[in-house]
């Protein structure tokens, strides 16, 4: 899963390194001669990696450009990923990791760290709270996520007053 700019631009390197890679395959008529089986294999092996990428590129692009105010049909591969759904929503809804640590009444670090490591190093109770602030429902067998107007306000209130998301998060603690 691609989580920020970054990755996404990493991500579109290698798409464009396998489209190369496959490119020179196909133009090596010896290898394809020689090894008609494995060149094929090579081939199919690059394009499964490169697609695998290229879904991946396309859902993080259409999670930056979501509307925020509206709500999400989040899908991930297996519930192993549930985490997934928390960066996705965080993503679509536009919501800062300083911003979700306020709700969370942790660092911004912490909400990092909870991403890096796919919410394995979060408590509980952690979770639970992300999960409510995205408003993550499961409805008719799909992840819904939609930002509610209690949320909705406070997030403007701490945007307005940027200055006091560190006073905020000491109070909670």
């Amino acid at each position: 899963m691609i989580k920020n700019d970054s990755q996404l631009e990493y991500s579109k390197e290698w798409v464009s390194k396998f489209e190369e890679a496959n490119s020179k395959i196909r133009a090596n008529s010896e290898r394809k001669r020689l090894d008609p089986v494995g060149w094929q294999l090579i081939q199919e092996s690059n394009d499964a990696l490169r697609l695998k990428i290229v879904a991946e590129v396309v859902e993080y692009e259409a999670l930056v450009a979501h509307d925020p105010d509206k709500p999400i049909v989040l899908e991930i591969e297996n519930l192993d990923a549930l985490s997934d759904l928390l960066i996705k929503a965080r993503i679509a809804f536009k919501i800062t990791h300083k911003e979700l640590a306020v709700f969370l009444r942790c660092t911004e670090q912490q909400v990092e760290a909870f991403e890096n490591e796919d919410y394995q190093n979060a408590t509980y109770v952690d979770f639970l709270t992300a999960m409510d602030v995205f408003g993550l429902k499961l409805a008719e067998g799909k992840f819904v996520a939609k930002l509610e107007d209690y949320y909705k306000k406070k997030l403007m209130e701490i945007r307005s007053e940027p200055i006091n998301i560190n006073v905020n998060m000491k109070k909670a603690s």
